[in-house]
Parts: C-alpha cells; sequence; structure tokens
C-alpha cells in the first residue's frame, strides 16, 4: 500500500485529494493548520494544527516511511485576499515551502508533488496566443503570490536534482467546487457568484469587480485532481499547466450561475481588484498524459451552486 502525505488536506482541493488517493487505495495521512470546514476528512490520519511554517512540523508530519508527498498547503484566497494580504502570502508561503522541500529530501521521499498556480504569468491581452509553460519566462507575475510561486518551484526542482526526488509541478487555474470556502474573502470567483445569486431575490442586483469583461477559464476540482494524479504518476517532470479550455468573461460567469440557479439579475459594475484582463494558457503537455476535463462549466455549476445555496439558507 503506497503511503501518502497531503499538505493542505483541510483545504478544498486537499480535501477532494485526499478522497480520490483513498479511491486509489492509497494509505493517507493529511495535515494543516486547520480541520477541514465543510465535512469530515476521508485521511486515515489528520494532523490539525500542524504548521507547515515550523521545520518541526513538516518534520513530524512525515513520520513513519512516507512515498509520495502532495504540497498544496498555501496562504491565499481569491483576488480580494491576493491583492491586500501581500507580505503575509509572501512570507508564509515562502516558509512552508522551504520547510516542507527540505523536510522531504531529507526523509528520503521518492516523489513529491507540488501546487503551483498560473499566477506565475503575466497579464495577457484578450485574443492573444496561448501560452506554454515555458512562457512563464522572462518572468513578470501579476501579483506576488505568482512570484512566490515561481520562486517555489525553482526551489523543488533544485532539491529534485540534487537529492534525486521525483518533484512533478502542476499550474493550477481557477478551480471550484463543492466544499470550497463560500465567503469571508478567501473565496475564489466560482463560489462568490453562486453566493451573490443565492443571497440576491429572483429580479434583483448582484455586484460584481470592474467592469465584467476580464476572461478566466474555471476547472471543476474533480477534473484537476485526476490531472494532479496523472502528472504525479508520470514521467512529465516539467511544470505543467492544468485547466479547461472553456474562457468566459466575468459577466458571463455571472449568468451561468444565475441561469442554473433559475433567477433572472441585474450586474451591478464596481471598484474592486480584478487581477489579469485574460488569462489563455496551453494544456498541450497534461494532455499528453492522457487528461481531458470531463466537466463543462454549466455542468460543475449545476453541482456547485446547490451546495452553496444551502450554505446560504444555513446560515
Amino acid at each position: 500500500m503506497r503511503r501518502a502525505l497531503v499538505c493542505g488536506a483541510g483545504g478544498f482541493i486537499g480535501g477532494h485529494l485526499v478522497e480520490r488517493l483513498k479511491t486509489d487505495g492509497y494509505w493517507v495521512r493529511g495535515v494543516d493548520i486547520k480541520r477541514p470546514e465543510f465535512r469530515e476528512t476521508a485521511a486515515d490520519e489528520f494532523f490539525n494544527l500542524s504548521d507547515l511554517r515550523d521545520y518541526e512540523d513538516c518534520g513530524g508530519a512525515l513520520e513513519h516511511s512516507i512515498d509520495e508527498v502532495y504540497q498544496l498547503a498555501a496562504d491565499m484566497g481569491g483576488m480580494g485576499f491576493i491583492s491586500t494580504a501581500e507580505c503575509e502570502i509572501m512570507r508564509n508561503n515562502a516558509l512552508i515551502n522551504l520547510n516542507m522541500i527540505h523536510a522531504a529530501a531529507m526523509s528520503d521521499v521518492k516523489r513529491y508533488f507540488f501546487s503551483s498556480s498560473v499566477c506565475v504569468y503575466r497579464d495577457m491581452a484578450l485574443g492573444e496566443a496561448a501560452l506554454d509553460e515555458d512562457g512563464a519566462y522572462p518572468a513578470q507575475p501579476d501579483n506576488e503570490y505568482g512570484w512566490e510561486k515561481l520562486y517555489a518551484e525553482r526551489v523543488a526542482q533544485a532539491y529534485g536534482r540534487r537529492y534525486g526526488v521525483a518533484v512533478r509541478i502542476a499550474r493550477f487555474q481557477n478551480t471550484y467546487g463543492p466544499y470550497g470556502t463560500w465567503r469571508g474573502g478567501r473565496e475564489k470567483a466560482p463560489a462568490a457568484m453562486c453566493r451573490k445569486v443565492a443571497e440576491a431575490p429572483d429580479g434583483g442586483e448582484i455586484e460584481v469587480w470592474g467592469d465584467g469583461t476580464a476572461v478566466r477559464n474555471y476547472t471543476y476540482v474533480s477534473d484537476l485532481v485526476d490531472g494532479i494524479v496523472r502528472l504525479t504518476r508520470s514521467d512529465e517532470a516539467r511544470p505543467t499547466n492544468i485547466g479547461s479550455q472553456e474562457y468566459v468573461s466575468v459577466d458571463e460567469l455571472a449568468r451561468a450561475v444565475a441561469d442554473v440557479a433559475g433567477k433572472r439579475v441585474a450586474i451591478k459594475h464596481i471598484d474592486g481588484p480584478v487581477g489579469v484582463q485574460s488569462r489563455n494558457f496551453s494544456t498541450a503537455r497534461i494532455e499528453a498524459l492522457g487528461w481531458r476535463p470531463q466537466v463543462t462549466l454549466r455542468e460543475g455549476i449545476a453541482q456547485t451552486y446547490p451546495w452553496v445555496a444551502a450554505q446560504v439558507a444555513a446560515r
């Protein structure tokens, strides 16, 4: 039985990854500074209140022969958080990532997955040709979260070369689905839009930051987790984008959520942090491993909105 450590197992993607690894027959230890907020963990062991900014906690999480580490732990959130917590993001995430790869190498871990982000890329113009992974250089990330991720990628790769660790790096695009943060400032755009629509009466109004034209794509969490697993088990050692090719504007996302909810809502554009105008990335590298997204945006929202609406109703 393979033994895996999932760092950030109390979070949204980490919780879904634990379930997938258990389904695949792994023994799984989860570690996080918090327990999962919306459901019980599927991990065989769960070390909550472990602070991976502390090297001793990283070492403790790796006790008793771990074969694979999945490093998803991060101080992060949506644009509202990323734009206002630059110092916390740079310090906390750098400490976590430096400690975990060093502890994994010292513990003779053979395979190490690191969750990076498409925030490592520059701002793009609407309609610009897709960037492949090499397009991260010359580096010009839009925010400090992206700069730290790019540095952490290089740290992980350096340790991989010196200590013989098979490092796998995925650059995540926007991910959504049930059991994720949906309020409080750290939620991603799909969850925030689901909450706003759930709170609005039929015929009401929701507020959207910016002019609504910024373009993104959104990857349903089960598709992302499948990409993580395929990449980690592969021989692909280069950073790899994981995401769908279904691009929509912010206003189109809002309308898709309203349509799933069966509501008529007006959109009011207000000032707020928007981030880049557009992102358009090649997924040829992950597709070469047999990965394809299985869930369309409409299908994913149809699974996410009822869950968020139930949370809103239960407040």
